[in-house]
């Protein structure tokens, strides 16, 4: 347990988190680059993942898409782990005003976080681009090939695909969380996929703290920089934490 991090912890009234695929990895979910992750997909597909995953790609090759997507990017038995649980207490403590992830696997709500704003989308939630109706993952997972609606309408993933912009209310609702912040927190991710990495611009708080396994490039902004699992760094909120105020 570092005990800065506790202290910092202890010393905040309103923490923002701002989290990425590093978060989600100790769940098995791979990151973009791991040894199983989606960048393994190119030798398979023979596109990149910027090109399976684009917006053009998902309406011109729409059954490469989906089976690209549901071997590579969905995992529906994935669970919560002690991360996604200790920001979720942190939560419910009254510290933690809310979580920004870049991550669209839905983890942070099943371990009961409430205040979570999805950069990136949800798996969860899918719509026909027809009549807009929407489906749960599990339509997605239990259909073959292209899923259509009842209308006969082409089915999408609310996942924000390469080319498209992300969603305008939940960039201003994380701008003003983090502008609000004394403590942001930045968890599992190297801030290099922007706009979500020009977040921290927007933080002008007391305590940034980083917690990743590999560098970025803001260690050197920081108060407070972890090299470790993220899971690891919070999970003494999970023994007691921190009194509230």
């Amino acid at each position: 347990m570092d005990q800065r991090l506790q202290q910092v912890i202890q010393n905040s009234r309103r923490i923002a988190f701002l989290g990425g695929a590093g978060l989600s990895t100790e769940s098995g979910i791979p990151d973009f680059r791991s040894e199983d992750g989606i960048y393994k997909a190119q030798s398979t597909y023979g596109y990149p993942p910027e090109v399976l995953l684009s917006h053009s790609f998902f309406y011109t090759h729409t059954e490469v898409f989906f089976d690209y997507y549901r071997k590579f990017l969905l995992y529906p038995k994935a669970q919560p782990n002690n991360a996604h649980k200790a920001l979720a207490k942190l939560e419910q403590m009254g510290k933690l005003t809310a979580v920004i992830t870049q991550n669209i696997d839905g983890l942070h709500q099943a371990a009961g976080s409430k205040t979570v704003l999805e950069l990136h989308g949800s798996v969860h939630r899918n719509y026909c681009t027809k009549c807009r109706k929407f489906y749960p993952l599990s339509y997605i997972m239990e259909s073959e090939g292209v899923p259509r609606c009842t209308c006969g309408g082409l089915i999408k993933p609310d996942v924000v695909l390469y080319e498209e912009g992300l969603d305008t209310n939940t960039l201003i609702s994380a701008v003003t969380h983090i502008q609000r912040a004394d403590t942001l927190i930045v968890g599992g991710t190297s801030l290099m996929v922007y706009p979500a990495a020009g977040l921290i611009d927007y933080f002008s708080g007391k305590e940034l703290a980083l917690i990743n396994l590999s560098q970025t490039a803001r260690d050197g902004e920081a108060t407070l920089c972890l090299h470790e699992k993220i899971g690891q760094a919070l999970s003494f909120l999970l023994e007691e934490g921190p009194a509230t105020e």
